[in-house]
Order: C-alpha cells, then sequence, then structure tokens
C-alpha cells in the first residue's frame, strides 16, 4: 500500500533538500500525473541559481530535438562563474527509445551540475540499470496518476495550507467537472483564492459562481435523487443535462451512474458495513456514507445488477451502436428504467 498517494510529503522534502543547497546531481521525474513533474521542475528552474547565473548556466533542452549524447555533454559543461549548473531535459518522453544510455552518465554524473529529466506519461523499467543506477546518485520520482476518490483529499490538503477549506460537496463538484486532470484543478483553485478571502470555507456556491458548474444541476446531485428516488427531481437535473449537452455530456453521465453502481453493488456485498469500512472499500469519503446507505435501501443487489446492465447497454447505444436514438431520449429511457 503507498504511504502517500498525495505524493505531498516527497515532493516537500525534495524541496527543502535544495532549500538547503544540497541540490542532488540527477532528478529523473516521471509518471502519468505531470503536475508535480511540472512543479519540481519549475522549483529547480527557479531556486537553483540566482537570476544573474543562469544567463551561462542553465540551459534548456527538449527531447524531441536532441539526443542522448547531446544531454550527456551539456551535463559534462563546467559552470562558469557559479558553483552549479542547471540542464532541464523538457517532454524527456522523446527520448524513451534511446533513454537507457543515459546509464554511463548517471554512474558518475557531474557534481557541478543539477540535470533534470522530465519524463511525463512514461516510467522506467525498474529492473533496469537506469533506474537502480540514478536511485542511488540522484532522485527518481514517480508521480502517479490520483483516483477520483484520492482528489478531493488532495484538494483538502492544498487549501489546508493556505488557509482555506472546501465543503465535500464542493470538492466533488470540481472532482467531477474537471476529472483527476490535478493541473486544472489546481487553475480553479488559484481562481478562488484570488477571489475569496484567507480563511473561506468554499461551498458549492462559489463553485457555482465563480467556475460555472450547477450546485443544483450536476451529475453528484442526480445520482443522489437517484439513490433517493426522488423521481421529480432527478427528471428535472435529466432534462437540464439534456438542453446543455455540451456542459454534461451523456458518455460521462453515464460512466458515473456506472462508478456509482458498482459502488452499490460492492456495498451489498460488504459483510462489515461500519462506516469507515464502507467509505475505505467504496473508495468515498465517509462524509458520504449515508448516501449509499440509502441508496442501498432503495436498490436491492438484483436490481442493482440489472441497472448495471441497463447502463451498459446505454453506453453502446450512446456511441451509435445498435440504436438510432438522441442522447435526449437515451437519458430519459435510462432514467426511467433505472427508477422504476
Amino acid at each position: 500500500m503507498d504511504r502517500d498517494p498525495l505524493r505531498m510529503n516527497e515532493v516537500n522534502q525534495i524541496v527543502s533538500e535544495i532549500k538547503e543547497g544540497k541540490a542532488k546531481p540527477i532528478y529523473f521525474l516521471m509518471g502519468e500525473e505531470p503536475y508535480y513533474i511540472d512543479k519540481i521542475s519549475e522549483y529547480i528552474e527557479k531556486n537553483v541559481l540566482s537570476e544573474e547565473e543562469r544567463g551561462f548556466n542553465q540551459m534548456v533542452l527538449y527531447g524531441r530535438d536532441v539526443s542522448i549524447e547531446d544531454v550527456v555533454s551539456n551535463a559534462k559543461r563546467f559552470p562558469m562563474m557559479a558553483e552549479k549548473q542547471v540542464v532541464l531535459v523538457k517532454e524527456a518522453q522523446d527520448l524513451s527509445r534511446t533513454i537507457e544510455k543515459l546509464v554511463s552518465y548517471a554512474e558518475n554524473p557531474q557534481p557541478s551540475t543539477v540535470l533534470v529529466v522530465n519524463y511525463k506519461y512514461k516510467t522506467l523499467d525498474k529492473r533496469k540499470k537506469l533506474f537502480k543506477t540514478v536511485n542511488k546518485n540522484g532522485v527518481v520520482f514517480e508521480s502517479k496518476k490520483l483516483y477520483e476518490n484520492q482528489v478531493a483529499d488532495w484538494i483538502r490538503k492544498v487549501l489546508n495550507g493556505k488557509d482555506y477549506q472546501m465543503e465535500p460537496k464542493a470538492a466533488q463538484m470540481l472532482v467531477e467537472f474537471l476529472g483527476t486532470n490535478l493541473g486544472k484543478i489546481n487553475n480553479e483553485l488559484e481562481k478562488l483564492m484570488l477571489i475569496l478571502s484567507e480563511g473561506t470555507i468554499i461551498n458549492p456556491t462559489h463553485i457555482e459562481e465563480n467556475i460555472g458548474i450547477s450546485k443544483d444541476f450536476n451529475n453528484f446531485e442526480l445520482r443522489k435523487a437517484i439513490g433517493n428516488r426522488a423521481v421529480l427531481k432527478a427528471n428535472r437535473i435529466v432534462s437540464y443535462f439534456a438542453n446543455n449537452p455540451k456542459s454534461n455530456p451523456l458518455v460521462m453521465t453515464i460512466s458515473l451512474l456506472s462508478s456509482y453502481f458498482t459502488q452499490l453493488f460492492l456495498y451489498h456485498g460488504l459483510q462489515d458495513k461500519s462506516k469507515a469500512n464502507i467509505a475505505k472499500k467504496l473508495g468515498v469519503s465517509p462524509y458520504f456514507v449515508s448516501d449509499y446507505v440509502t441508496a442501498a435501501k432503495n436498490y436491492p443487489m438484483r436490481k442493482v445488477s440489472q441497472i448495471i446492465a441497463l447502463l451498459r447497454d446505454a453506453d453502446v447505444k450512446s456511441k451509435g451502436v445498435g440504436a438510432q436514438i438522441s442522447h435526449r431520449d437515451l437519458l430519459k429511457e435510462l432514467l426511467f428504467k433505472i427508477m422504476h
């Protein structure tokens, strides 16, 4: 089990070492989530050298334009009128076919160089020599994509560090609207923090007014209405979606409903139905557990199985396979079948 899935402790440790003047000779930043790769790289770019030193001693290379040999020859240069030089290799994933050639440099890196390799959306093979060598002589940082249920916790930690808080429903609205892309979510949080004063507890109304996500007509509210068997409310939300298809694509709605009913199916199979265990097994905030308890009473396991099959069928139809039906009609038909 990953003890720090949000990666913040590891990032803070890297930043602290650099602040103390203990920068490592190589930083190999890799993985599916570019947010932390960019953050660490930007921090090194702005903080290892002074502004005067950067002109002669900071080099930015792009993977598509250079070879590993070019990277190594730049890294082996000596700094001019400074203790260190920084070589940043951006989009290094374009060098993935030859990346193992970096081994010989990694075995004996130039002590006066800080080499930063941004290897986005890919990872090194941990069994191979390059990973082991960089890990020994420098830093290998893997930025893993967060699961949807981890993002709300990430939002909370980011905001807490800046003296803000966010209500669970507001965080859920952001995640459902923006997905798990931390860069996009961070941009929206930055906007909110510019508008709202420190100490604010950010609520769904703040999200609606400043980001443009409806607090009443969204997938979170649709799932809650379905779970509560609130037929009228669910129909109102579906009508809103049908009239605003760009903001509420059918594919996204079907996907989120599928996740929801899969969680309900898991809930029915749990022997330990304590609040903590439900939250852990379903991957949800304890704040939302009561919603699942209510929904499970309204939808027995057999009905949940039928709904999952309906959602699979609707997903196929939404992509134009087997039936020509408008998204509006498909959504209304799907809702009727789920709730009756």
